[in-house]
């Protein structure tokens, strides 16, 4: 499940890229109502979050008979916090009888993979937003040591974001003492720049399409091992 955002044809060009192997299907979720545009607005943001217009996207998918499903939105996961998010996946999976997922659950879950505990971050968020998405990470006792944000209004604008402007500010939030670099929004296309940020940044980085890629396969019984992806989608 997909609130939109511009970079939809990223998931799709992935599947292309890699063959047969796997098989991915969007259906876009409601987005909650914003001030002029800012889709990454707290109140926006919650009423993406709604579990029930989460699993009204999902039941739409199961006709496709997926393995597993998954809630591609860090924003609209981490929003409402560790229980919260939590409880989003308890709804898909009680809504579908499928192994499910989030993007926001799946950073956690590959930070914990890599053994992976201090953060820098690129929100390309504004600051509240950004902040809650600290917030979120601390919940599981991961250790935020730099945050920068972008400042942009909407995950259309997240799409359009200048490619030098993400993989400079990127290995700026890799300076001081940090394991990896983390970049929330799935809106963001960086799965062809996941290579060039952790050769910039000399650490992991962990991008929020990498991660729901990365997660969902693993639910779905897959295995990865996918090269030109970075270093998360590399492992078998």
């Amino acid at each position: 499940m997909w609130p939109g955002g511009g970079s939809e044809q990223e998931y799709y060009q992935f599947a292309e890229d890699i063959g047969d192997r796997i098989k991915i299907f969007l259906a876009c979720s409601r987005v909650g109502d914003s001030v002029d545009g800012n889709d990454h607005d707290i109140a926006a943001l919650l009423e993406t979050a709604r579990e029930d217009w989460i699993t009204e996207a999902a039941r739409r998918i199961l006709c496709l008979k997926p393995d597993c499903v998954f809630w591609a939105c860090t924003s609209g996961s981490f929003v409402v916090g560790r229980s919260g998010a939590e409880a989003q996946v308890g709804a898909l999976k009680q809504a579908t009888g499928l192994p499910g997922g989030s993007t926001s659950l799946a950073f956690i879950s590959a930070l914990r993979e890599l053994g992976l505990r201090r953060v820098g971050v690129l929100a390309p968020y504004p600051e509240p937003a950004a902040r809650a998405f600290t917030h979120f990470l601390k919940e599981f006792g991961i250790s935020v040591e730099s945050l920068q944000w972008l400042d942009v209004p909407s995950g259309w604008d997240s799409a359009a974001l200048d490619t030098e402007i993400v993989l400079t500010r990127v290995a700026q939030a890799a300076s001081g003492k940090v394991d990896c670099v983390v970049v929330p929004d799935t809106a963001l296309p960086t799965l062809h720049l996941v290579e060039e940020m952790e050769r910039r940044s000399n650490c992991p980085v962990l991008t929020a399409n990498a991660v729901t890629l990365w997660q969902a396969i693993k639910l779905a019984g897959g295995r990865c091992a996918f090269e030109g992806y970075g270093g998360l989608l590399s492992r078998p």
